[in-house]
Order: structure tokens, then sequence, then C-alpha cells
């Protein structure tokens, strides 16, 4: 464990423990793009970050071990998976090799030398920061990137650029065992977005109060700015009330949201795929994005703040730049149409993110049906704390199928999928808590006809059911 420099140049060895993670698998990838030797170890891996660090030809230990470590590698990252008596946490200590944090890594080893721009919230990180990081790119930039998820236009979640710019998804998620503070607060923003701040996580943060605590901290590190942020989500108008920022704040929104703030820049929607940009009173006309729902245009706000008054990039450029960003993978995807059946996977595990994602699918698919299939995996979305709101979230869809809870948990913690499912059709979608994987797969075998879109919700693997899926329906054809 160590505060200090971390001296290290490549080609120096570096050991990730839990490198399949995606946040932790993007950093192998930038460390091997920099030059050093790279290694890790995890007990699972699923696309698309397995399939992204085999590319990359990374050695990977299957299973944790002490002989993973007795290379002696010049550095070890240990992941927040790790605990103290972790055995190859244990063994590098054993064996006095240097050990740091995934953030303490990325900050000493590239964000000292760069402008970071952090994109934070609970909300719509990834894609932010995808479209962020594609924008700058496009307009010449060159930035540095490190993202939790595989983007379409990098094809990775990561890239060392030669530019003076490093954006950087900022995760609230803590460290490690030893360092057991919010991964953004290592990450020193020159300037940064908050999409929304709403209690999340609770096997880290058990109250609203510590959650929200960490993002005041947050937005208090930002020097000298500025510091984007959604007028009409009342987690951020607390950070705005409560923290002590230095920067300069500029609040965005879409015409018609609920705004606690009147928003610096606003979208005006003006039909699919475009948008009227007033900014501070000002039309400067209408845009074009490949992104849809509302969420993802307050997404789009954000990241041509940051592009724009951070990075400085004319607006006529990101005008051209917007159109032709492709996306992240899991948000939002199609991963196939067998059977003329447009298949959907998407990371959201909050209800919240559940809600406006099966929205967003409403406005875009409007004549569809549409059959919601949810994993409740996360260590928020197993458990009962947004029980009620869970059954809510489901309200745009036609049809939804609740898998089995992803975690083990005691009873009076879980969240119970039985009254889950009975909620959802107490508010008037037909909807079924299904005993396995396999038996939500043949429900939705069953259900899903020509012109329908079935949407995967699981931030894991989903029990393979993806590929799974796509093969049975198109033998069902």
């Amino acid at each position: 464990m160590t505060n200090d420099i971390i001296n290290i140049n490549p080609p120096a060895t570096i050991h990730l423990v839990g490198i399949c993670g995606t946040g932790m698998g993007a950093l192998a990838g930038l460390l091997k793009e920099a030059g050093y030797q790279v290694t890790g170890s995890d007990t699972a891996a699923y696309p698309p970050m397995s399939d992204e660090l085999k590319r990359l030809e990374i050695p990977i230990y299957e299973g944790y071990s002490a002989d993973n470590v007795k290379h002696h590698p010049d550095l070890v990252v240990v992941g927040n998976i790790c605990r103290p008596d972790h055995i190859e946490a244990q063994t590098a200590r054993e064996l006095g090799l240097k050990i740091a944090s995934f953030p303490q890594t990325l900050r000493q080893l590239f964000l000292r030398q760069r402008n970071s721009l952090v994109v934070a919230g609970t909300h719509g990180k990834t894609t932010t920061t995808s479209l962020l990081a594609f924008l700058l790119e496009k307009c010449g930039q060159d930035p540095s990137v490190l993202v939790g998820g595989i983007t379409e236009d990098f094809g990775s979640g990561y890239k060392l650029g030669k530019g003076k710019t490093f954006v950087v998804e900022g995760d609230e998620y803590d460290s490690a065992y030893f360092e057991k503070v919010a991964k953004f607060l290592s990450y020193k923003p020159h300037a940064a977005i908050i999409t929304s701040v709403e209690h999340d996580h609770i096997d880290i943060y058990p109250d609203r109060e510590s959650y929200f605590g960490v993002f005041r901290s947050f937005a208090e590190l930002v020097k000298p700015g500025p510091l984007a942020i959604y007028s009409g989500d009342p987690g951020c108008r607390e950070i705005l009330e409560f923290a002590h920022i230095d920067a300069n704040i500029i609040t965005y929104g879409v015409a018609k949201d609920p705004f606690l703030y009147e928003p610096a820049w606003l979208a005006t929607p003006k039909g699919e795929g475009l948008f009227e940009l007033t900014i501070e009173g000002v039309s400067s006309g209408i845009w074009e994005t490949p992104l849809f729902g509302k969420h993802n245009m307050r997404n789009t706000l954000a990241a041509l703040i940051l592009a724009h008054r951070a990075a400085g990039v004319e607006l006529a450029q990101l005008k051209e730049a917007l159109p032709h960003f492709g996306g992240v993978a899991r948000r939002q995807q199609v991963i196939g149409t067998p059977n003329n059946i447009t298949i959907y996977d998407d990371f959201a595990h909050h209800p919240t993110a559940v809600h406006v994602t099966l929205e967003a699918l409403r406005s875009k698919h409007p004549k569809s049906k549409i059959i919601a299939a949810f994993e409740p995996r996360s260590a928020t979305a197993c458990r009962k704390i947004h029980q009620e709101r869970y059954s809510r979230a489901f309200l745009a869809a036609d049809m939804a199928f609740i898998a089995p809870v992803g975690r083990s948990l005691p009873p009076d913690e879980t969240l119970d999928i039985n009254e889950l499912a009975a909620a959802i059709n107490r508010n008037g979608v037909p909807a079924e808590a299904t005993r396995s994987i396999e038996h939500l797969q043949s429900l939705l075998e069953k259900q899903a006809s020509p012109g329908d879109i079935v949407v995967l919700f699981s931030n894991g693997s989903f029990g393979g059911i993806h590929q799974k899926l796509r093969d049975s329906l198109v033998s069902n054809n």
C-alpha cells in the first residue's frame, strides 16, 4: 500500500487483481498502451471485457492464487473486490511488493500530466463520458480516455492520446480495502459533470447522507471548472446548495423538465433525433443526435458544455461531429433482430435508470410491444430499499419478467421478486417472477413475436441469456 508517488516507468510489470471488471479492464488496456507489461487475475469474465482483454493479449490467471504474484511485479493494483485477507493482496504484502488502488494508479501514472475532465453522477456516466471523449477526438484534440464500458467509436474503454486532456468516468464506488473513499475523489478534476445524485451503492453507502456527502466533496474539488450540473435533479440542487464550490457552474436541461434552476444550456426537442440548443438565451440552431430519450439529450448537453467551455472546441465543430457518435456497448445496444424481434441489452439496474430507458425505448418504438426482462444483480437492485420504486419503473413496458435475485442476502434485506411482480401487475403491466434464467428465457420465447422489442436489463452476464435468446428466437422462426 502506498500514498507516495508511484515511480515506475514502462516496461515495468503491473499486475491487476480483479482485472475483468469494466474499469480495471480499461485500466489494463491503458497501461498496456503506455508500454507497461500487464498481467491480471479474476474468477469470471464475460463479454465485452473478456473479448477486449483477449484481443490485447494480456495474460489472465483464472482464479486467485499466491502464485499469481510470485513473478514479483513492480506494482500490484488491488481492485475493490479484495479484502485484506485476499490471497493475492496478502501475498503481495508478504513479498514486500508495492500495492496501489485503481484510482491512485490512474492519477499518478496518467492524470498528473493532464487536465482531467471527470464525468460523475448516479446515472448516465458511461454514455456521457464516451460522448465527451468522442467529440474531443472527432474535433482533433486527441484526448486520453478511461470509461467503464466498451465504446463503439474507440472499440474499447480506453485511449492514450497525445493531447493535454484526459476524459475519465468518475465512479463513486470505493477504491480499495485500504482506501475506503470514492474513486473520483482521486481524479483532481479540472472540469466536471454531475448528471444526477440519487442514493445508490448501499453496500458502500448505507444511508443517503453518506452517499450525498461524497458528491459534495467531489464538487468542491473541481478547479477551475466549469462544473456542468443538471438543473432538474433534486440531488444536484442539494449539491449546489450545500457544497462550497469554487468552480464556475453551468446548469443544463431539456425543455419541460421539472427545473429547480433555470438552465443556462437548454435543449428543445424538434422531432426524432433533433433539438434546438439555446445557450444563455441565444439559439445556436438545430442540432442532430444519434441518441434517443430525454435522459440522453441531457447527457448530450453535459458533454457539449465541457467540450466547448473546458476544452475550447467551437460549437460549429461539435454540431458537425455529434451525429456520428457510435454509442456504448450495453447502453440501449441492439444485439440482434432474430425473427424481426429487436433485442436490446442495457446495463440499467437502478429503478430510475430502468424507468428512463424504457421511456426512451417507448418514444423510439411507440407502436411496438415492449417486453422487459430484469435481473436484480447489483448491490442496490438485490435489496428491498427500492422495492416500491421498481414497481413503477416498468410502466412504459407492455410486459415484464423478473429474474431471481443475483446475490445471497438475508431474507429481510432481499428484494421480493414475487411481490414486485404482483405490484407491477397492480400498476397495469402484466408481470411474472421467474424461477430461473432458463424459465425466464422460455417465457420470452413464448411471448415475443415479430415486431416486438425485448429489453434485457442486467449489470452482469444475465446467465448468458443474450446469445441463447438470439439463437432460440432464430430457431423459432
